[in-house]
């Protein structure tokens, strides 16, 4: 079987498509990658080097959340009808929602990882105002939707809020992301810091919270500070000198922070799923998660939950397990293997699998 799946270079769709395509090609299907959004650093392209059966084909193309894309989807779109044509694939798996409306008879399939209109109803707590670009984006998105054979989403909630503001989905699923625990280091022994990854420009992570928290042990905020919307000139926000703020990170500089870390600070308003957090629990750091549907739906009795958005709570709820070493092991613990059990990357490849074989004549699919 050969499929064709698309992905961004700006977020955690980038590890998604990552974790993805290595289990797929692992269990013999053959994957087109296709990559918007900005081309990809160097460091962001060491795992699809001598991979058998990958072809990646990264370009610079916007995305659809961003502003003045319309032109850029239009050119995208006659880009990837070419790559359909050359690659011919069984399916068709994209990450972003303008694509599913492409006039082609091949299985569909878009994974809703996140959109302008929940998010703004979640970080401003009302619909987006309306203008020329809102207007295009409803569209779009609204246009690509109908056109997919199935709709994937990584969490219930995230499911229910594009069925709410887009209406009904064709074979609407929920399928959680998934990591590779052995890419964590959950033996590390763990130091008196708390840690939140996020992107600081973005209102959605809210890391601000963890910074307003006057927490008095070592903070680390650690997510690229300029939006790809504005470029290298932004200025880094400014925080007190006893946090540590750390710029867009690598992978293995990621692992490393996670495993020092005993604490992390889940502080996002609006988060469909969070990768971030994941990672933390297979490096067995404790969670304390904003009071959000989302973060109880993916982590229940397994989180150290506080009032949504409030500093004073995040704060109480760090304080608590720092002064009991022994709950906060006991959360650790809690997390790691709630994510090992149900966030594996196995566990989500095996789930698209399914889906595969229920759009694809059986004979293409790999066993």
């Amino acid at each position: 079987m050969r499929i064709l799946l698309t992905t961004d270079t700006v977020g955690g769709v980038w590890t998604f498509a990552q974790e993805l395509a290595i289990g797929l090609l692992r269990r013999g299907v053959e994957v087109t990658l296709v990559s918007f959004g900005e081309m990809p650093e160097l460091s962001q392209m060491h795992w699809t080097e001598g991979l058998r059966g990958l072809d990646f084909r990264p370009t610079p193309f916007r995305l659809e959340w961003m502003q003045d894309a319309a032109s850029d989807i239009e050119v995208s779109s006659e880009y990837l009808l070419n790559i359909i044509r050359e690659t011919e694939p069984d399916l068709l798996h994209f990450s972003q929602y303008c694509y599913g409306s492409l006039p082609v008879d091949i299985p569909k399939i878009i994974t809703a990882h996140s959109d302008v209109v929940s998010w703004w109803h979640s970080v401003h707590g009302e619909a987006p105002p309306a203008s020329d670009w809102t207007h295009w984006y409803r569209e779009t998105i609204s246009a690509g939707l109908r056109g997919a054979d199935a709709v994937i989403a990584p969490s219930r909630w995230m499911l229910s809020q594009m069925e709410e503001h887009y209406g009904a989905l064709n074979n609407p699923t929920v399928i959680y992301n998934g990591r590779t625990p052995q890419h964590f280091n959950s033996h590390a022994e763990k130091q008196d810091r708390v840690v939140t990854i996020g992107r600081l420009w973005d209102e959605a992570k809210q890391v601000s919270l963890l910074a307003d928290s006057g927490l008095k042990c070592a903070v680390t905020i650690a997510g690229a500070v300029a939006s790809p919307e504005e470029g290298s000139s932004s200025e880094k926000p400014v925080f007190r000198p006893s946090i540590e703020l750390r710029d867009k990170l690598t992978g293995i500089q990621v692992r490393s922070l996670l495993a020092d870390a005993s604490i992390y600070a889940a502080t996002s308003r609006y988060e469909p799923f969070g990768l971030a957090p994941l990672e933390a629990a297979l490096s067995r750091c404790a969670l304390v998660a904003n009071d959000i549907p989302s973060f109880r739906e993916l982590w229940g009795p397994t989180a150290v939950f506080f009032p949504a958005n409030d500093a004073e709570g995040l704060r109480a709820g760090v304080e608590k397990l720092r002064r009991d070493p022994s709950l906060r092991r006991h959360y650790s613990e809690l997390a790691y293997q709630r994510a090992r059990r149900l966030f594996s990357a196995d566990c989500m490849v095996a789930e698209y699998l399914k889906v595969y074989r229920s759009l694809v004549p059986q004979r293409s699919v790999a066993a």
